[in-house]
């Protein structure tokens, strides 16, 4: 992981835990400041309200990231990206972590603990958090991705 030690908030649910787990162990022994928001227990809950907590966080600049983690990344991917300002992305590689870095700004990382190992998952986190957004023509694009004017405006 990199040592940057800046906050991440990270959350997941019941079918996430273990891999959680193990990129929050990561995390702290790269020195960052974790916000939990749980699920911390096997028990079966639902997913967005993991989802939107990290998000705000994120939103409200209490964490410089957020992690996500669920059984396919997928549906907290789509809980997060209904946040304004809020970019997920579901990771399966450090390709993919660079490229939604650099290309796409991504604020959150999202993985699918039934599809990921945690040495793979804790690779392509390290890379996200390490890579730098690229601008340049990448503006314009990430402009288009705010929400559209309403009817009438």
């Amino acid at each position: 992981m990199t040592s940057a030690g800046f906050p991440i908030a990270i959350g997941g649910d019941h079918a996430g835990l273990p891999l959680k787990q193990a990129l929050q162990q990561a995390l702290a022994a790269a020195g960052h400041a974790l916000l939990d928001f749980g699920t911390n227990e096997a028990a079966s809950v639902d997913y967005p309200d993991f989802a939107h907590q990290v998000c705000l966080a994120v939103q409200e600049g209490r964490a410089h990231f957020g992690v996500l983690v669920c059984g396919s990344g997928i549906g907290m991917a789509i809980a997060a990206n209904r946040h304004p300002g809020i970019r997920a992305a579901v990771l399966h590689d450090s390709t993919e972590a660079r490229l939604t870095r650099a290309h796409n700004d991504a604020n959150v990382a999202a993985f699918g603990a039934r599809l990921i190992g945690a040495e793979v998952a804790q690779d392509a986190l390290n890379t996200f958090l390490a890579t730098a957004y690229e601008g340049g023509r990448h503006d314009r694009r990430l402009a288009k991705l705010a929400p559209p004017p309403k009817a009438g405006e």
